[in-house]
């Protein structure tokens, strides 16, 4: 796991002036934290370089690794990968140099991986080095270990020459196995740490679910499976080539799928998404005469939060608005976001005073959140209009356009509060789309009183 890089954006304004280092533009406890995790990095390089006895099969082994995961790395640079925590099947590579190399080399093999991303593409120099300094701290301690547990820990640091009988055994597969699980959990527990520090809202990506249990057992499987091809013969390792990258490709499509679907700055559904998956809830819900309910959320006065404070704080608000209404919904339920600073909600089984109550609910939550520009709090409102099935609507479309025309109302009459349609709307052929117009940015003709 890593975080993925977004290319750097070209530098703009008056010739000479100088701006900033972007590590410095971050949150200081993440400075902080970077700063600790390369110092360890560091130290432990030295350390493991003192103990270490360098052998030539253990240098070219090292180097057939290197080369084995830089045709991965180029493979996955021409498919492409999403910004934002991703997970690779590197580990096929780094997991055999941490059970059959020295704990020194799994200090180091992270290094020339990164600077090939360097060479390919421009990013955020901080974030490469954290991923170098979190792969190699979490593929020495975990290979410590391995090699330890045939010598004694301070044995293990300059490696155990038993490491490869050890493998050859199925109590050894089995301690492998337990080894490169730590190395996940490690890294793994890393990068969540970078990303809870590089969010001042509290809001972090999710980590662990089934999809990212299944893709890091796959990668501890071919990660041992190739170094014991390796112990076997170093030629073993052209046949393990094709596979990985067979994986490796199915597991990007999948990420660059699941990026399709959602929302590159809140995370959430995209608009049409979330209309293919609303209206097949909708439809299901009519076929049963089941209850469901629609909310459309608005950011009260955007327009004017980007205009005052900046088009980046207008994405973190739009980034904490997500999160709250998220933290407030339940798993059943359907959350998207339309265009602009409006969301879409569809609430399962809500009748009008369920959908009432959590509209309510999630204006009064988003009202208490706390945004701040220099210190100084900024506050934030939403305006929501509510449609409920049956009472204002009989599919999406029709829901859509009464709850819109219920927004419209709750903006017209001040804003900050939720409403209901004042009728039944006629039938529209047209789903309702974010606020069109660049002058108001989605904020519809609020921006003109």
């Amino acid at each position: 796991m890593s975080i993925s890089e977004k290319p750097m954006a070209h530098r703009s304004g008056l010739l000479g002036a100088r701006r900033p280092w972007p590590v410095f533009q971050q949150p200081i406890g993440l400075v902080v934290y970077l700063v600790l995790l390369v110092s360890t990095a560091l130290f432990l390089v030295g350390m493991a370089v003192a103990q270490t006895s360098i052998t030539v099969f253990d240098v070219v082994l090292f180097a057939a690794l290197v080369v084995c995961a830089l045709v991965c790395l180029e493979a996955i640079r021409r498919i492409g990968v999403p910004a934002g925590v991703s997970r690779d099947l590197l580990g096929a590579w780094w997991l055999p140099a941490m059970l059959l190399l020295p704990p020194m080399y799994s200090l180091l093999m992270p290094i020339p991986v990164f600077l090939l991303q360097r060479r390919n593409r421009r990013g955020l120099l901080h974030r490469r080095v954290f991923n170098t300094a979190s792969v190699g701290v979490s593929g020495f301690t975990a290979s410590v270990l391995w090699h330890g547990s045939q010598g004694g820990l301070v044995a293990g640091i300059g490696g155990s020459v038993a490491a490869h009988q050890t493998l050859a055994t199925v109590n050894g597969v089995f301690l492998a196995l337990a080894c490169c699980a730590l190395f996940t959990l490690l890294n793994t527990a890393l990068v969540f740490l970078a990303a809870r520090f590089s969010t001042d809202n509290g809001g972090t990506p999710s980590m662990w679910d089934r999809e990212a249990l299944l893709v890091d057992s796959v990668e501890l499987c071919v990660g041992v499976t190739v170094a014991i091809l390796a112990q076997l013969s170093l030629f073993l390792l052209v046949i393990a080539v094709p596979p990985v990258l067979l994986l490796q490709r199915s597991l990007v499509y999948q990420q660059l799928q699941t990026a399709a679907r959602t929302d590159p700055k809140t995370g959430l559904l995209n608009a049409p998404t979330w209309e293919r998956e609303a209206a097949a809830q909708i439809a299901r819900a009519r076929s049963t005469r089941g209850r469901a309910a629609v909310l459309i959320v608005d950011i009260d006065r955007f327009k004017r939060v980007n205009d005052t404070y900046g088009h980046l704080f207008g994405d973190q608000v739009l980034l904490g608005v997500a999160t709250t209404i998220a933290q407030q919904l339940r798993q059943s339920d359907l959350l998207g976001r339309f265009g602009g600073e409006e969301f879409v909600i569809l609430l399962p089984g809500a009748d009008v005073s369920e959908a009432w109550q959590a509209a309510e609910r999630l204006r009064s939550q988003v009202g208490r959140m706390e945004i701040a520009v220099d210190d100084v709090p900024v506050s934030i409102t939403v305006s929501v209009g509510v449609a409920v099935v049956g009472d204002h609507g009989d599919d999406l479309v029709e829901l859509l356009t009464a709850a819109d025309l219920a927004l419209y109302r709750a903006k017209e009459t001040g804003r900050d509060r939720v409403c209901l349609p004042a009728g039944r709307p006629e039938a529209n052929e047209r789903i309702p789309g974010p606020r069109e117009g660049g002058q108001h940015e989605g904020n519809g003709p609020e921006e003109l009183l």
